[in-house]
C-alpha cells in the first residue's frame, strides 16, 4: 500500500482545494446557463421535444 513519506504543506492543500471547488463553480455555471435558454427558448445546441399544453376554459364571474 502507499503511503505518503512526509505531510503535504497547508498552501498546496488550500491550491488543490480551490482546484476542485472552481471545477465544481463551472459545472454548476454551465448547468445554470443551459437551464436559463431552455426557459426563454433561446437554446440552440441542446435538442428536446416541446410539449403542448392544453389550457383550461376560464370559468366563473368574469368578462365575456
Amino acid at each position: 500500500m502507499a503511503v505518503p513519506k512526509k505531510r503535504t504543506s497547508l498552501s498546496k492543500k488550500r491550491i488543490r482545494k480551490n482546484i476542485w471547488k472552481r471545477k465544481g463553480y463551472w459545472a454548476a455555471r454551465k448547468a445554470f446557463s443551459l437551464a436559463k435558454s431552455l426557459s426563454t427558448g433561446n437554446a440552440k445546441s441542446f435538442l428536446y421535444e416541446k410539449k403542448k399544453i392544453k389550457k383550461k376554459p376560464k370559468s366563473g364571474f368574469g368578462r365575456i
